[in-house]
């Protein structure tokens, strides 16, 4: 059975579809919204599957409504939405280096946006909504800086990666400065947000990561066809009309954005950005980018790892990093083996 279809529509435009993928990202959106149902109806007032749904749909009672519409579901759509911008984000980062390990996670972007979070709450005793500015801010210095140095007539895989290697040690040495120098209360509070946390999570997060999703995400997909062609090689892609350097620095603001912000709004949630894409891309069996897909995986693996850590530890007692960084962690370990044995590192 052929996987890539030619479809033509009316107008004469042919588009190629991959049935393979288009099945999987049905499959990711029907496995996250059965993992969000779960995670409404999770908590110290559990709730059946089938009265969230009812409630979500506005048939609950007045105390389910509260439950459901105010209290777990903006965390569960901040997790949704910050999922998707990291899998997004990290399939752009391993695309553009071209390396499995190109990912947010490994370049110091999260370091990145840490150390800037850390700068309001030691330095200033920031509130929430500064700490989040801290950490947006953060993260596009460091993206900033990342691109500029790695610069050399473009920018290419490998000096991005070791250039992002050398930012991130950088950037954690500041941040345990930044802890050592801060008083009991502000060392505390810096640990709970430098672990990944959906606790307390409301619509206040919601609407910057949704405007900043309907902004971007159609921007990155309609680049998805030049992005492909890139990965054949600067100057084929550029034989073939793409404006290279244009493309790439716009991928990499659009990564960078995508990945500041979502470490804004729930912390530095660790091997989602590193993960996702290439669970994606070995579900699809495509060589290419795999944006959608990996989108889709990012915001399954983040609900999925938020349903079990409350199911496992109760609610809020375990944070989302914490899980996604032991599974993320053992997956790395994986992914250098495989690498290693195929001889690519």
């Amino acid at each position: 059975m052929k996987t890539n279809r030619a479809v033509r529509t009316p107008g004469g435009l042919s588009v190629r579809l991959d049935v393979r993928a288009l099945v999987v990202v049905l499959l990711l959106l029907l496995a996250a919204f059965g993992a969000s149902v779960l995670l409404i109806g999770t908590g110290d007032f559990p709730i059946s599957a089938g009265d969230v749904v009812r409630t979500l749909l506005g048939g609950g009672d007045p105390g389910q409504d509260f439950i459901v519409n105010e209290l777990r579901l903006p965390r569960v759509l901040v997790a949704l939405l910050v999922g998707a911008c990291l899998g997004l984000g990290g399939a752009l980062f391993q695309a553009v280096s071209r390396n499995p390990l190109g990912s947010p996670d490994i370049l110091g972007l999260g370091q990145g946006a840490t150390a800037g979070a850390l700068t309001v709450i030691v330095l200033f005793s920031g509130s929430a909504n500064q700490v989040t500015a801290g950490a947006l801010v953060g993260g596009l210095v460091t993206g900033l800086a990342i691109y500029l140095l790695a610069w050399k007539q473009g920018v290419h895989g490998y000096r991005l990666v070791l250039v992002g290697i050398g930012m991130s040690a950088i950037l954690t040495a500041v941040n345990g400065y930044l802890l050592t120098v801060s008083d009991i209360v502000d060392a505390a509070r810096s640990v709970v947000w430098m672990t990944g946390s959906l606790s307390g999570r409301d619509w206040e997060q919601v609407w910057p990561l949704l405007a900043l999703c309907a902004v971007l995400v159609p921007l990155v997909l309609g680049n998805a066809r030049a992005l492909r062609m890139m990965e054949m090689g600067d100057d084929v892609a550029g034989a073939l009309g793409v404006r290279v350097e244009r493309v790439r620095a716009l991928l990499m603001v659009s990564a960078v954005l995508l990945t500041a912000t979502a470490t804004a709004a729930a912390g530095p949630v660790s091997f989602v950005a590193l993960t996702a894409p290439q669970l994606a891309r070995r579900l699809t069996r495509s060589p290419g980018p795999n944006l959608l897909p990996s989108l889709c995986m990012g915001a399954t693996l983040l609900v999925v790892a938020d349903w079990s850590s409350q199911r496992l530890f109760g609610a809020d007692q375990m944070p989302v990093g914490v899980v996604t960084g032991v599974v993320g962690g053992a997956y790395l370990l994986w992914l250098l083996v495989s690498e290693r044995r195929a001889g690519r590192i």
